[in-house]
């Protein structure tokens, strides 16, 4: 295991106490972030789409919950 690796951490929804919440955790190789990746409200919906779909397949390892 590299000690150096790193996972983007993120959730959505209304929180534990208003409602459903999902978070994820995404490791991705350091030298081969996809373009366009810092914050998803700034983007169209194609694009996160797009995003998402190269996250897939580029990531290392991924846990949602």
């Amino acid at each position: 295991m590299n000690p150096k690796v790193i996972a983007g951490v993120d959730e959505a929804g209304r929180g534990p106490l208003a409602g459903p919440v999902v978070a994820s955790a995404v490791i991705l190789n350091p030298q081969d972030i996809p373009e366009g990746l810092r914050d998803s409200k700034k983007l169209s919906e194609k694009r996160r789409g797009v995003l998402a779909r190269e996250i897939r397949l580029k990531a290392l390892a991924i846990g949602v919950g």
